[in-house]
Parts: C-alpha cells; structure tokens; sequence
C-alpha cells in the first residue's frame, strides 16, 4: 500500500500562495529537500564545478516571495541557484538542458488564478520527476533526515542571475521550424495571458516574419490568466475577425499550452492540433510506431480518424506527465491533451505552447491550406465536459446515488458508442464529468442530472 502524498500533486506542488503548502515555510524546505536530492543522484555535478539548480517563474506577484524561499532552501545546502527570471515552463526545462545544469524548478500555477502558485520540478534532461524521487523529496520536507546537514563558509551556495535565458530559448524554438520557411505575409493574433510568454512568442513570430497583433502581455503580477489566454479564448476569437488574421494562438500562464483560433474565428483545441499533426506525421512517415498519445479527456473521434490513416492511439490518465510517461514508455514522438498540452519529442521534454503553434503554422504554410480547412481532417464526437467546484474531495462511491447514476448513464452512451469520465482534478478543487456520444440531447440529460448531485452534495 502506497504510503498518500501530502504536498505533490499531478503536476509537482500547488495551492493558494502564501497558505501550505506553498508557503515561504514550506517552499524553504522543498528547495533544502530537492537540492539535497539532486546533489545526491550524481556525485559529480554536469558542469564539473558545484552543483547547480536553475529557478525561473510566471508573472505572479507570488512568485518573489516563493523564488527567495526556494532559492535560500537551495542555498543552505551547498547548491548554486541559476536565476532565469519570468520564462515558459518549457524554456526552464530548455535552459536546464542547455546550461548542463543538475536540475531545474518553475514557480507557476500554470492557468490556476493569480492568487495560487506552485512549484514543478525538471530533471537535468528537462524530463519532469518520476514519482519515486517526488516521495523522496517529500520524505525530506517532513521528515528530519537533512535537518543537521549545515554547509558552512565557502561550501554554502551562491546565486547567479543567467541573464540570456529568453534568447536560448527563443532560439531554441525558432530552430523547430525549418529553415528556408517564413511566416512572412502570415497575420497572427497572440494572446499570452499575462503570463511567461509575453516576451517570448511575440518575438519568435516576428523574428519568423509574421505580422503579429498582441494582447495579453503587460503582466502585472494580478493579471495572469484574467479574462485572457487559453482559459478565456474568446477575446482571442473575436479580435482573429475583427484584424482579419490568418490565425490566432492563446497560451496558458506558464505558456506549456496553446489553444488556436481559424480565420473564421474558431476555436481550435488540443485535439484538433493533434488531428492535424498526427495524421501530417502519419502521411510523411514521421509518427513513431505510427501511434499517437492522448489522455482519456480527449474526443473519440480523434482515435477514430488516426486508426482510419492506419495509425493507433494509446490512451494516457490525465497530465501531461502521464502523456510524457507513456511516450518514453512506448518509444512514442507526439503526444497531447484536449486542454493544449502538446509534445513534439523531436523538440521538447514537456509541453511546449510556442513549438506547438510552430508545427500547425509550417503545416500550413507547406500546404498551403488555412486552419479551417486543415481541422476538416477529423470529425469530433458530441462531448459535453463539466466542472463542478467542490469544497471537499470524498470518493464518489460515499455520495448518494452518484456512482449509480454514472453507472446509468455509462450503459446508455456506451450503446450508443459513447463514455463517461468522472474524476476530481489533479490541480484544483473541481469535480470533473465528461460525457461522450451521438446524441447531444442524451449527453445533455445525463450531464445534468449528475452534476446537480455533486453540487447538491458537494458543491462549494
């Protein structure tokens, strides 16, 4: 029996800022934990010198506070902390790579409120945690195994401020588009959330020609995610028509998701990019063991047009962790959820926003093809997905009624081809149905029902 985690969740730590377990308190000891790891898994650091850890952050005003905790924590034990400042979460994992560092951490929230933050932690192969070094890090923090290891004069760590971080990783995405191939005449709409890549997509798309209409990128520290970005895309719906751009992109906070938009103004999500993608790497050969991974959020008419191009889909638990898992697992090259998380192996460790957008937009250009036509490739299944906010987590088999109106409502959609999915999520206090099938209005009954009795029993 596996011993319940107290602090890690599906993607590292999370929660209100400044309440446990991201507190100054606890962000202390995590970096004296993690350090304290990391220095242990190779005696001898990648630089050859002392060891290092690499620390960048969104733009939450949270995140001056919990990057002074961490980095102290760090410090304490003997480990130099590389400074990157505001960066995507895929330019962290990036940088961590590309200065040979021995690991690195993101304060983010990802697309959470302004008010919570967290911390993700990378291998130094830009590859996140598996979970047995996650128990041992969260061993440490409650436990008091480190709590006499003291670094004294020299031996205590210093702190660095690596000051061309955003120019590594801007380069670094450019090299994922192909040389000789501009997004000249291209106009693109971008919406950054307020959040880590208000710097870094804009520049990208114009170093590649495009001409590009920006919003979402004055963060000021409350801002990130309001009413903008991946979570709210209809700003970024209207302004693709109101500018007459070929196609828009909204990102998440820590900018490890995008979201596109047609020309039309249509929303493109994680499972038409992967539809597009998918099949273009099936046709050119490029789709290893011609299978793609999505998560179990994601639209049954995905599976259903990669198997129909003579490919397969293998079905992951949520995260993109669980994605990532499965794709080393497997040998696998691509890989993504419903929500924007997509992963080009070939480029990236995680879920990369900005490579993402990068690899429809060179689909288009070689084809030639707008985004409204390219979506046409795959037709979706009706899905209806609801969130309930929950003030408590209890298993749903202790409320009344509510496994048995799931089991009820299973039988009917799986006659009809369809699913249901009931889950809490991973990263906030939500309760999560899914429900898939033919018929919209079976779908819309059953969606009903079952959230008026998480609500009634449950709800905040």
């Amino acid at each position: 029996m596996t011993k319940p985690r107290k602090i890690f969740g599906t993607d590292g730590v999370r929660g209100i800022a400044n309440i446990e377990p991201v507190t100054v308190e606890t962000a202390l000891k995590l970096g004296r934990a993690a350090a304290h790891v990391f220095k242990n898994l190779e005696t001898e650091s990648r630089s050859r010198g002392r060891h290092r850890i690499v620390v960048g952050k969104d733009t939450r005003l949270s995140g001056y506070m919990i990057e002074n905790a961490l980095s102290s924590g760090i410090l304490s034990m003997g480990v130099d902390v590389l400074f990157i400042g505001p960066l995507p979460t895929p330019g962290v994992a990036y940088v961590t790579r590309s200065l040979r560092a021995d690991a690195g951490m993101v304060i983010t929230a990802s697309h959470n409120p302004y008010a919570d933050n967290g911390i993700k932690f990378f291998r130094a192969d830009g590859y996140k945690l598996d979970d047995k070094i996650e128990a041992e890090v969260e061993e440490l923090v409650f436990g008091g195994e480190i709590e006499n290891i003291r670094p004294t004069a020299e031996e205590i760590g210093k702190a660095v401020r690596i000051d061309d971080a955003l120019g590594r990783y801007i380069e670094f995405a450019k090299a994922s588009f192909p040389r000789g191939l501009t997004l000249e005449g291209m106009r693109i709409v971008v919406d950054c959330a307020n959040g880590a890549a208000y710097k870094s997509t804009p520049c990208v798309l114009r170093e590649l020609g495009a001409e590009v209409f920006l919003f979402g990128a004055q963060p000021d520290g409350k801002n990130i995610n309001k009413e903008c970005g991946s979570m709210h895309p209809q700003q970024l719906c209207q302004r693709v028509r109101e500018f007459r751009a070929d196609v828009g992109l909204a990102h998440d906070g820590d900018a490890d998701r995008v979201v596109l938009c047609d020309e039309a103004g249509r929303l493109i999500d994680g499972d038409d990019i992967m539809a597009i993608a998918a099949l273009e790497m099936l046709a050119q050969g490029t789709l290893a063991e011609r299978t793609l991974v999505t998560t179990v959020m994601s639209n049954s008419g995905l599976a259903a047009a990669v198997q129909a191009a003579g490919g397969r889909v293998m079905s992951a638990p949520v995260g993109d962790k669980n994605v990532i898992d499965e794709m080393l697992r497997g040998g696998f090259n691509f890989g993504g959820e419903q929500s924007g998380h997509l992963i080009f192996r070939e480029f990236s460790t995680t879920g990369d926003g900005l490579v993402a957008a990068l690899q429809i937009l060179r689909i288009m250009r070689a084809t030639g093809k707008p985004l409204s036509e390219l979506v046409g490739c795959w037709t979706r299944f009706p899905q209806i997905v609801t969130n309930v906010v929950v003030r408590e987590k209890l298993p749903f088999e202790k409320l009344d009624g509510v496994t048995a109106l799931a089991a009820e409502a299973e039988k009917e959609l799986q006659a009809q081809g369809g699913r249901l999915l009931l889950r809490y999520s991973g990263t906030e206090p939500k309760a999560r149905l899914l429900v898939e099938g033919r018929d919209l209005k079976v779908l819309e009954k059953w969606s009903q029902r079952i959230g008026e009795a998480l609500k009634r029993q449950i709800g905040a």
